[in-house]
Protein backbone atom coordinates (compact mmCIF):
# COMPACT_ATOMS: atom_id res chain seq x y z
CA UNK A 1 0.00 0.00 0.00
CA UNK A 2 1.47 3.39 -0.93
CA UNK A 3 0.22 5.94 2.07
CA UNK A 4 -0.46 10.02 1.42
CA UNK A 5 -1.84 11.87 4.21
CA UNK A 6 -5.51 12.18 4.18
CA UNK A 7 -5.90 15.24 6.51
CA UNK A 8 -10.40 16.28 7.08
CA UNK A 9 -10.70 19.24 9.34
CA UNK A 10 -8.11 18.73 12.73
CA UNK A 11 -7.46 14.95 11.89
CA UNK A 12 -5.20 12.84 9.59
CA UNK A 13 -7.49 9.68 9.02
CA UNK A 14 -4.16 7.90 7.75
CA UNK A 15 -1.05 7.27 9.42
CA UNK A 16 2.24 5.96 8.11
CA UNK A 17 4.63 3.03 9.88
CA UNK A 18 7.80 3.87 8.37
CA UNK A 19 7.68 7.44 9.27
CA UNK A 20 6.06 6.66 12.53
CA UNK A 21 8.90 4.69 13.37
CA UNK A 22 11.64 7.12 11.95
CA UNK A 23 9.73 10.00 14.44
CA UNK A 24 10.03 7.71 17.30
CA UNK A 25 13.54 7.16 16.66
CA UNK A 26 14.39 10.36 16.43
CA UNK A 27 12.78 11.34 19.61
CA UNK A 28 14.32 8.45 21.18
CA UNK A 29 18.00 9.69 19.76
CA UNK A 30 17.70 12.97 21.51
CA UNK A 31 16.97 11.43 24.70
CA UNK A 32 19.62 9.77 24.16
CA UNK A 33 22.30 12.46 23.03
CA UNK A 34 21.38 14.00 26.55
CA UNK A 35 23.36 11.20 28.10
CA UNK A 36 21.65 9.00 31.21
CA UNK A 37 20.19 10.45 34.82
CA UNK A 38 18.93 8.69 37.63
CA UNK A 39 15.50 8.01 37.37
CA UNK A 40 12.64 5.85 38.26
CA UNK A 41 13.63 2.08 37.76
CA UNK A 42 9.81 0.68 37.01
CA UNK A 43 7.22 2.96 35.85
CA UNK A 44 3.27 2.88 34.44
CA UNK A 45 2.38 5.04 31.62
CA UNK A 46 -1.67 5.95 31.11
CA UNK A 47 -1.86 7.29 27.66
CA UNK A 48 1.53 5.94 25.88
CA UNK A 49 0.95 6.30 22.24
CA UNK A 50 0.81 9.60 21.44
CA UNK A 51 2.18 12.78 22.34
CA UNK A 52 3.47 13.77 26.29
CA UNK A 53 2.43 10.23 27.34
CA UNK A 54 4.43 8.90 24.37
CA UNK A 55 7.87 11.51 25.17
CA UNK A 56 7.72 10.63 28.79
CA UNK A 57 8.16 6.62 27.99
CA UNK A 58 11.21 7.62 25.77
CA UNK A 59 12.63 9.74 28.36
CA UNK A 60 12.22 7.87 31.40
CA UNK A 61 13.80 4.45 28.95
CA UNK A 62 15.70 5.67 27.57
CA UNK A 63 17.38 8.80 29.62
CA UNK A 64 16.47 6.72 33.18
CA UNK A 65 16.79 3.06 31.77
CA UNK A 66 13.12 2.13 33.58
CA UNK A 67 11.39 -0.59 32.89
CA UNK A 68 7.97 0.35 31.27
CA UNK A 69 4.29 -0.46 30.77
CA UNK A 70 2.33 1.42 28.37
CA UNK A 71 -1.82 1.75 28.85
CA UNK A 72 -3.08 2.95 25.54
CA UNK A 73 -6.36 2.88 22.88
CA UNK A 74 -5.44 2.45 19.53
CA UNK A 75 -6.45 0.96 16.12
CA UNK A 76 -4.47 -1.98 14.25
CA UNK A 77 -4.40 -1.42 10.23
CA UNK A 78 -7.32 -3.43 8.18
CA UNK A 79 -8.23 -4.20 4.88
CA UNK A 80 -9.82 -0.55 4.32
CA UNK A 81 -7.19 1.24 6.53
CA UNK A 82 -4.11 2.14 8.30
CA UNK A 83 -3.50 1.59 11.86
CA UNK A 84 -3.55 4.75 14.10
CA UNK A 85 -0.15 6.74 14.60
CA UNK A 86 -0.41 5.65 17.89
CA UNK A 87 -0.27 1.88 17.19
CA UNK A 88 2.49 2.54 14.73
CA UNK A 89 3.86 4.23 17.93
CA UNK A 90 4.03 2.52 20.42
CA UNK A 91 5.35 -0.98 17.87
CA UNK A 92 8.10 1.47 16.90
CA UNK A 93 8.83 2.54 20.77
CA UNK A 94 8.58 -1.12 21.95
CA UNK A 95 10.86 -2.96 18.43
CA UNK A 96 13.93 0.04 19.70
CA UNK A 97 13.71 -0.71 23.30
CA UNK A 98 13.62 -4.21 22.36
CA UNK A 99 16.71 -4.38 20.40
CA UNK A 100 18.52 -2.28 23.11
CA UNK A 101 17.49 -4.37 25.84
CA UNK A 102 15.13 -2.54 27.59
CA UNK A 103 11.86 -3.93 28.91
CA UNK A 104 8.59 -2.77 27.69
CA UNK A 105 5.41 -4.12 27.14
CA UNK A 106 2.08 -2.92 26.26
CA UNK A 107 -1.99 -3.38 27.11
CA UNK A 108 -4.00 -1.68 24.65
CA UNK A 109 -7.70 -1.10 25.63
CA UNK A 110 -10.04 1.29 27.00
CA UNK A 111 -7.93 2.74 30.22
CA UNK A 112 -11.02 3.88 31.70
CA UNK A 113 -12.69 0.49 32.29
CA UNK A 114 -12.17 -1.89 35.06
CA UNK A 115 -10.91 -4.41 32.93
CA UNK A 116 -8.09 -2.86 31.85
CA UNK A 117 -7.08 -1.83 35.74
CA UNK A 118 -7.28 -4.95 36.38
CA UNK A 119 -5.25 -6.66 33.48
CA UNK A 120 -2.36 -3.54 34.02
CA UNK A 121 -2.26 -5.04 37.77
CA UNK A 122 -1.43 -8.39 36.88
CA UNK A 123 1.14 -7.15 34.82
CA UNK A 124 2.74 -5.20 37.22
CA UNK A 125 2.34 -8.23 39.54
CA UNK A 126 3.93 -10.83 37.44
CA UNK A 127 6.92 -8.59 35.73
CA UNK A 128 7.56 -5.53 37.99
CA UNK A 129 6.36 -6.16 41.45
CA UNK A 130 5.10 -2.77 41.74
CA UNK A 131 5.80 0.82 40.38
CA UNK A 132 8.01 3.59 41.14
CA UNK A 133 6.08 5.99 39.29
CA UNK A 134 2.88 6.53 37.36
CA UNK A 135 2.21 8.87 34.48
CA UNK A 136 -1.38 9.92 33.71
CA UNK A 137 -1.81 11.28 30.37
CA UNK A 138 -5.05 10.28 28.86
CA UNK A 139 -7.01 12.50 26.00
CA UNK A 140 -10.14 11.60 25.25
CA UNK A 141 -13.31 12.80 24.27
CA UNK A 142 -15.37 10.46 25.78
CA UNK A 143 -15.69 8.10 29.11
CA UNK A 144 -17.61 5.26 30.09
CA UNK A 145 -18.18 5.56 33.83
CA UNK A 146 -16.47 1.89 35.17
CA UNK A 147 -19.35 1.91 38.04
CA UNK A 148 -22.22 3.32 36.33
CA UNK A 149 -21.85 3.05 32.75
CA UNK A 150 -22.42 6.14 32.23
CA UNK A 151 -20.79 7.64 28.84
CA UNK A 152 -19.78 11.28 29.53
CA UNK A 153 -18.70 13.53 26.53
CA UNK A 154 -16.27 16.37 26.95
CA UNK A 155 -16.54 19.93 25.21
CA UNK A 156 -14.81 22.84 24.21
CA UNK A 157 -16.84 25.74 25.24
CA UNK A 158 -16.53 28.90 27.18
CA UNK A 159 -18.67 29.34 30.09
CA UNK A 160 -20.65 32.54 31.30
CA UNK A 161 -20.99 34.06 27.82
CA UNK A 162 -20.56 33.14 24.02
CA UNK A 163 -17.12 33.98 22.56
CA UNK A 164 -15.40 34.96 19.40
CA UNK A 165 -12.11 35.09 18.12
CA UNK A 166 -9.84 34.32 15.60
CA UNK A 167 -8.58 31.17 14.46
CA UNK A 168 -6.76 29.30 11.74
CA UNK A 169 -7.24 26.68 8.65
CA UNK A 170 -4.02 25.56 8.98
CA UNK A 171 -4.21 23.87 5.82
CA UNK A 172 -5.86 26.40 3.38
CA UNK A 173 -4.20 29.34 5.41
CA UNK A 174 -7.04 31.15 6.52
CA UNK A 175 -7.92 33.08 9.21
CA UNK A 176 -11.14 33.37 10.14
CA UNK A 177 -13.34 34.40 13.02
CA UNK A 178 -15.31 31.75 15.58
CA UNK A 179 -17.94 32.39 17.92
CA UNK A 180 -18.87 29.63 20.57
CA UNK A 181 -21.42 29.10 22.54
CA UNK A 182 -21.34 29.23 26.39
CA UNK A 183 -21.48 25.73 28.16
CA UNK A 184 -24.34 24.28 29.58
CA UNK A 185 -24.03 23.26 33.45
CA UNK A 186 -24.63 19.75 31.85
CA UNK A 187 -21.68 19.96 29.50
CA UNK A 188 -19.11 21.64 31.94
CA UNK A 189 -20.04 18.19 34.56
CA UNK A 190 -19.17 16.05 31.77
CA UNK A 191 -16.71 17.61 30.64
CA UNK A 192 -15.17 17.13 33.98
CA UNK A 193 -16.09 13.25 34.11
CA UNK A 194 -14.36 12.62 31.20
CA UNK A 195 -11.13 15.56 31.99
CA UNK A 196 -10.85 15.96 35.61
CA UNK A 197 -9.18 13.48 38.08
CA UNK A 198 -12.02 11.09 38.94
CA UNK A 199 -10.12 8.50 36.81
CA UNK A 200 -6.30 9.20 37.90
CA UNK A 201 -7.84 8.96 41.54
CA UNK A 202 -9.30 5.50 40.71
CA UNK A 203 -6.03 4.38 39.26
CA UNK A 204 -4.11 5.41 42.17
CA UNK A 205 -6.65 3.69 44.64
CA UNK A 206 -6.88 0.42 42.67
CA UNK A 207 -3.04 0.15 42.12
CA UNK A 208 -2.85 1.34 46.34
CA UNK A 209 -5.01 -1.69 47.23
CA UNK A 210 -3.64 -4.24 44.96
CA UNK A 211 -0.36 -3.14 47.08
CA UNK A 212 1.66 -2.36 43.52
CA UNK A 213 3.08 1.42 44.86
CA UNK A 214 6.59 1.00 45.91
CA UNK A 215 7.58 3.01 48.67
CA UNK A 216 8.70 6.69 47.61
CA UNK A 217 5.95 6.27 44.64
CA UNK A 218 5.44 9.50 42.58
CA UNK A 219 2.67 10.21 40.15
CA UNK A 220 2.39 13.29 37.72
CA UNK A 221 -0.07 14.08 35.31
CA UNK A 222 0.18 16.98 32.61
CA UNK A 223 -2.41 20.25 32.27
CA UNK A 224 -1.77 23.05 30.58
CA UNK A 225 -2.72 26.68 31.38
CA UNK A 226 -1.29 29.30 28.66
CA UNK A 227 -1.74 32.86 28.10
CA UNK A 228 -5.04 35.37 29.02
CA UNK A 229 -5.62 35.18 24.86
CA UNK A 230 -7.01 31.73 25.43
CA UNK A 231 -8.32 32.04 29.24
CA UNK A 232 -12.30 32.27 27.53
CA UNK A 233 -11.57 28.96 25.37
CA UNK A 234 -9.25 27.12 28.07
CA UNK A 235 -8.53 28.13 31.58
CA UNK A 236 -12.25 29.83 32.03
CA UNK A 237 -13.86 27.30 30.06
CA UNK A 238 -14.97 23.52 30.35
CA UNK A 239 -11.51 22.52 30.17
CA UNK A 240 -10.07 24.47 32.51
CA UNK A 241 -13.03 23.85 35.09
CA UNK A 242 -11.84 19.91 34.57
CA UNK A 243 -8.10 20.85 35.06
CA UNK A 244 -8.85 22.67 38.24
CA UNK A 245 -10.88 19.01 39.32
CA UNK A 246 -7.84 17.80 38.43
CA UNK A 247 -5.62 19.79 40.92
CA UNK A 248 -7.71 18.85 43.80
CA UNK A 249 -7.36 14.89 42.77
CA UNK A 250 -3.39 15.84 42.86
CA UNK A 251 -4.06 17.12 46.39
CA UNK A 252 -6.33 14.28 47.88
CA UNK A 253 -3.95 11.36 45.69
CA UNK A 254 -0.69 13.17 47.72
CA UNK A 255 -2.30 13.27 51.20
CA UNK A 256 -3.15 8.82 49.80
CA UNK A 257 0.24 8.78 49.64
CA UNK A 258 2.00 9.81 52.11
CA UNK A 259 2.06 6.79 54.08
CA UNK A 260 4.48 5.93 51.26
CA UNK A 261 6.31 9.07 51.16
CA UNK A 262 5.12 9.33 47.92
CA UNK A 263 4.32 12.60 45.59
CA UNK A 264 1.26 13.59 42.92
CA UNK A 265 2.33 15.93 40.96
CA UNK A 266 0.76 18.00 38.34
CA UNK A 267 3.27 19.28 35.12
CA UNK A 268 1.71 22.77 33.45
CA UNK A 269 3.47 22.06 29.42
CA UNK A 270 4.08 24.33 26.91
CA UNK A 271 1.59 24.42 23.63
CA UNK A 272 2.70 22.22 21.29
CA UNK A 273 0.88 20.01 18.46
CA UNK A 274 -0.94 17.21 19.44
CA UNK A 275 -4.30 15.51 18.37
CA UNK A 276 -5.73 17.20 21.34
CA UNK A 277 -4.76 20.54 20.81
CA UNK A 278 -5.73 20.69 16.89
CA UNK A 279 -8.99 20.10 18.09
CA UNK A 280 -9.33 23.15 20.24
CA UNK A 281 -10.30 26.21 18.49
CA UNK A 282 -8.00 29.56 18.64
CA UNK A 283 -5.43 27.22 19.66
CA UNK A 284 -3.62 26.18 16.32
CA UNK A 285 -2.94 30.35 15.36
CA UNK A 286 -1.90 30.52 18.73
CA UNK A 287 0.68 27.65 18.30
CA UNK A 288 1.76 28.85 15.02
CA UNK A 289 2.11 32.64 16.19
CA UNK A 290 3.97 30.93 19.68
CA UNK A 291 6.73 29.17 17.38
CA UNK A 292 7.63 31.90 15.68
CA UNK A 293 8.39 33.98 18.35
CA UNK A 294 10.20 31.44 20.75
CA UNK A 295 12.15 29.94 17.77
CA UNK A 296 13.60 33.64 16.79
CA UNK A 297 14.67 33.04 20.55
CA UNK A 298 16.11 29.81 19.96
CA UNK A 299 13.77 28.52 23.29
CA UNK A 300 11.40 26.56 21.47
CA UNK A 301 10.54 23.25 22.81
CA UNK A 302 8.53 20.07 21.73
CA UNK A 303 6.83 17.28 23.78
CA UNK A 304 10.58 15.21 23.52
CA UNK A 305 12.09 18.09 24.98
CA UNK A 306 10.01 19.09 27.44
CA UNK A 307 9.29 15.57 29.09
CA UNK A 308 12.88 15.00 29.04
CA UNK A 309 13.49 18.09 31.12
CA UNK A 310 10.71 16.94 33.68
CA UNK A 311 12.36 14.00 34.48
CA UNK A 312 15.78 15.22 34.09
CA UNK A 313 15.49 18.04 36.10
CA UNK A 314 12.56 18.06 38.01
CA UNK A 315 11.43 15.12 39.06
CA UNK A 316 14.28 13.55 39.48
CA UNK A 317 16.78 16.73 39.57
CA UNK A 318 17.74 19.55 41.63
CA UNK A 319 15.90 21.98 39.31
CA UNK A 320 12.12 22.46 40.48
CA UNK A 321 10.45 25.95 38.98
CA UNK A 322 7.00 25.70 41.01
CA UNK A 323 3.94 28.33 41.06
CA UNK A 324 2.18 29.38 44.37
CA UNK A 325 -0.33 26.44 43.43
CA UNK A 326 2.65 23.43 43.27
CA UNK A 327 3.05 23.10 39.68
CA UNK A 328 5.56 21.82 38.32
CA UNK A 329 5.91 24.57 35.52
CA UNK A 330 7.28 23.29 31.90
CA UNK A 331 5.23 26.37 30.59
CA UNK A 332 8.22 29.08 31.93
CA UNK A 333 9.85 29.64 28.70
CA UNK A 334 6.57 30.18 26.65
CA UNK A 335 5.31 32.22 29.27
CA UNK A 336 8.48 34.74 29.66
CA UNK A 337 6.91 38.08 29.77
CA UNK A 338 9.11 39.28 26.39
CA UNK A 339 7.34 36.22 24.70
CA UNK A 340 4.02 36.94 25.53
CA UNK A 341 3.99 40.63 25.29
CA UNK A 342 5.24 40.12 21.22
CA UNK A 343 2.21 37.53 21.13
CA UNK A 344 -0.58 40.31 22.30
CA UNK A 345 1.24 42.91 19.91
CA UNK A 346 0.97 40.81 17.01
CA UNK A 347 -1.98 38.92 17.36
CA UNK A 348 -4.61 41.44 16.43
CA UNK A 349 -2.58 42.01 13.27
CA UNK A 350 -2.99 38.40 12.13
CA UNK A 351 -4.76 38.21 8.58
CA UNK A 352 -5.08 35.47 6.16
CA UNK A 353 -2.85 37.88 3.75
CA UNK A 354 0.24 37.85 6.40
CA UNK A 355 -0.51 34.96 7.99
CA UNK A 356 2.98 33.32 6.59
CA UNK A 357 4.86 36.42 7.83
CA UNK A 358 3.55 36.70 11.10
CA UNK A 359 3.65 33.35 12.43
CA UNK A 360 5.03 29.45 11.70
CA UNK A 361 1.82 28.56 10.39
CA UNK A 362 4.51 26.10 8.13
CA UNK A 363 5.99 24.98 11.02
CA UNK A 364 2.47 24.01 13.06
CA UNK A 365 1.50 22.04 9.69
CA UNK A 366 5.04 20.41 9.33
CA UNK A 367 4.29 19.35 13.14
CA UNK A 368 0.75 17.84 12.63
CA UNK A 369 1.56 15.82 9.74
CA UNK A 370 4.77 14.14 11.75
CA UNK A 371 2.56 13.40 14.55
CA UNK A 372 1.34 10.92 11.84
CA UNK A 373 4.45 9.91 10.34
CA UNK A 374 4.51 12.19 6.97
CA UNK A 375 7.17 14.56 6.41
CA UNK A 376 10.02 12.99 7.69
CA UNK A 377 13.63 13.13 6.26
CA UNK A 378 14.44 9.70 4.65
CA UNK A 379 11.10 8.28 4.16
CA UNK A 380 10.12 7.09 0.80
CA UNK A 381 6.39 7.97 0.38
CA UNK A 382 6.17 6.72 -2.67
CA UNK A 383 7.13 3.25 -1.64
CA UNK A 384 4.68 0.24 -0.90
CA UNK A 385 4.71 -0.48 2.98
CA UNK A 386 2.97 -3.17 4.43
CA UNK A 387 0.20 -1.44 6.63
CA UNK A 388 0.29 -4.39 9.09
CA UNK A 389 2.47 -3.90 11.99
CA UNK A 390 2.53 -6.16 15.08
CA UNK A 391 2.89 -4.99 18.48
CA UNK A 392 4.56 -7.72 20.07
CA UNK A 393 3.49 -7.69 23.53
CA UNK A 394 -0.01 -7.33 22.45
Amino acid sequence: MIIQPKVRGFICTTAHPAGCFAHVEKQINYVKSRGAFKGPQRVLVIGSSTGYGLASRMAVTFGGGAKTIGVFFEKEADEKRTATAGWYNTAAFETIAHREGHYAKNINGDAFSDDIKQRTADLIRQDLKQVDLIIYSLASPRRAHPKTGQVFSSVLKPIGRSYTSKTVDAFRGEVKDITLEAATQDEIQQTIAVMGGEDWEMWIDFLAKENLLADGVKTVAYSYIGPELTYPIYKEGTIGHAKNDLRHSAEKIEQQLKNLHGHALIAVNKAVVTQASAAIPVVPLYISLLFKIMKEKGTHEGCIEQMDRLFRDHLYGTQSVRDAEGYIRMDDLEMDDSVQQMIAERWPQITTENLSQLTDIEGYREEFYRLFGFHMDHVDYDADVDPNVKIESV
